[in-house]
């Protein structure tokens, strides 16, 4: 029997099989074969087909893995070996905030370059959106200006950015609206609001929410797996209409999210604006575009084609992959 894989850490998973039963799964032996080694093999929204055990109808071993559809992943600093996150993904959903946490563009320019790896629509979701408006008018006006700039800057590369609000509901109905029938992944910062833009899109569901650390900004893992959730949108999002559907990967927050598979002379490759004038600089695909002379990328800065603010997100993460040295 075929099921699709809700959560499971080490060897456990709870997978959802074709007879809307909810059972406790393990690997049979080592039939999950792969050309790398995963931190864990098998991830949230993976589909996978199983053996019932024919002593207890509450369990069963996995036999093997349907073919993906794409995977979204990070590497591991810990275990030193790629971490599956979701698979089998309509759209991975890169939640940030303009405050409480801070607003870390680079992370976020990880995940991007990781999205354009793996073949995954991001969407940037700017969450927390009342506090921007805060900013506004008690005297940081140039820090939400440089945010906006930010936000401006990926929707001229055609990514999608939504400003909501779980709070105050701004923009809710929206990106209700986008999730309905799709399979999607949250992934950013603990204390973004993942957990909390899921409590309002279904009112059934009540997902434990962290307070901010005052010291350091930062939010505490309420969510500490994977875990696909099935919900019902509240119909007040829906306008009015009752039982529509979509499903959401809840994934622990990422506090270094380290890019995996990608060396720093391919990561151009995953900037979008910066991927066109790869190969077209004097030394051609040997230019590391930083101080060599006729570097195309380089010209394309100076002309304002490629953002400074993308160049230099670029090279820091490129220096962090020669490196090994990630920040937040």
């Amino acid at each position: 029997m075929k099921g699709t894989v809700i959560a499971g850490t080490n060897n456990t998973f709870s997978v959802e099989c074709d007879d809307g039963i909810l059972r406790n799964c393990t690997i049979k032996g080592k039939v999950i074969k792969s050309d790398k080694e995963f931190y864990n093999p098998i991830a949230p929204g993976d589909v996978v087909e199983c053996e019932i055990d024919p002593l207890n109808d509450s369990k069963a071993q996995i036999l093997s893995i349907e073919p993906r559809k794409n995977t979204f992943l990070r590497w591991n600093v810990k275990g030193r070996c790629p971490q599956l996150l979701a698979s089998n993904l309509d759209y991975l959903i890169l939640v940030t905030t303009p405050d409480e946490p801070p607003f870390r563009p680079r992370f976020t320019d990880r995940a991007l370059a990781q999205a354009e790896h793996q073949g995954i629509m991001p969407i940037i979701v700017c969450n927390k959106w009342d506090l921007a408006e805060v900013m506004q008018t008690d005297g940081r006006m140039e820090e939400f200006e440089k945010i906006e700039r930010r936000l401006k800057i990926w929707e001229d590369l055609g990514y999608k950015v939504m400003r909501i609000s779980a709070k105050t509901g701004e923009g809710m109905t929206e990106f209700a609206e986008l999730l309905e029938d799709k399979l999607t992944a949250f992934v950013g910062h603990s204390g973004v609001g993942k957990s909390s833009l899921i409590n309002v899109m279904d009112n059934s569901i009540v997902l434990k929410t962290g307070s901010l650390s005052k010291k350091y900004g930062r939010g505490s893992h309420t969510t500490t797996k994977g875990t696909l959730i099935h919900l019902t949108l509240n119909e007040s999002l829906m306008d009015g209409i009752k039982g529509r559907k979509a499903d959401i990967i809840d994934t622990p927050g990422i506090r270094r999210f380290v890019l995996d598979d990608i060396e720093a002379d391919d990561l151009a490759l995953y900037f979008r604006e910066i991927a066109p004038f790869v190969g077209k600089c004097k030394f051609g695909m040997n230019c590391h575009h930083i101080s060599e002379p006729d570097c195309a990328v380089k010209k394309a800065v100076e002309d304002g084609t490629i953002t400074e603010e993308r160049y230099d997100s670029w090279y820091r993460i490129s220096e962090e992959i020669r490196t090994g040295s990630w920040c937040d």
